[in-house]
């Protein structure tokens, strides 16, 4: 659904920076995460199952260089250069980053939009503070209306684009 979003505001000549999170799989196993930088496409692992050095989520391990030097980085360069930010996803895996949660504050602070996923259950301090913030927008994305969201989303960033 987040890509989808992404190339429709991008067919819009909207230029979308940040960083997005993608799952890792070897067959039908989910190894771990990776993180990808939207402007430049520089990947790293978010985390992996193999992993021992970093904090544990469930069964994987997070990489927080890797988090802080491409996630971060992404997010703290398309404050400046993209016209919208997106952050997939504000989850229990990149919170354990101070640097991320500072990353994702300065963007939700800036004049940008933010385009971000987070994750339900949270109930971290940025994840709450987003949540009960009037400006913003949420949607909940369930296998019905995943589809649709894409559409009503562009329509909400950019009318009458």
């Amino acid at each position: 659904m987040v890509r989808k979003t992404i190339e429709a505001l991008s067919s819009q000549g909207l230029r979308v920076g940040g960083m997005m999170s993608d799952e890792i799989r070897e067959g039908q196993t989910r190894t771990g995460f990776s993180v990808e930088d939207l402007i430049t496409h520089e990947k790293g692992v978010l985390a992996d199952i193999r992993s021992t050095e970093g904090p544990h989520v469930g069964r994987y391990t997070v990489n927080l260089h890797d988090l802080e030097m491409i996630g971060v980085r992404a997010i703290q360069s398309s404050i400046e250069d993209a016209d919208i930010i997106v952050v997939d996803e504000v989850g229990p895996m990149e919170l354990h980053s101070e640097r991320f949660t500072q990353a994702v504050g300065d963007a939700l602070h800036s004049q940008k939009v933010v385009l971000g996923t987070v994750h339900k259950r949270a109930r971290h301090p940025l994840v709450v503070a987003v949540k009960s913030n009037t400006k913003v927008a949420i949607f909940d994305v369930t296998p019905e209306n995943r589809d649709r969201l894409p559409a009503q989303i562009l329509a909400r960033i950019a009318p009458g684009k």
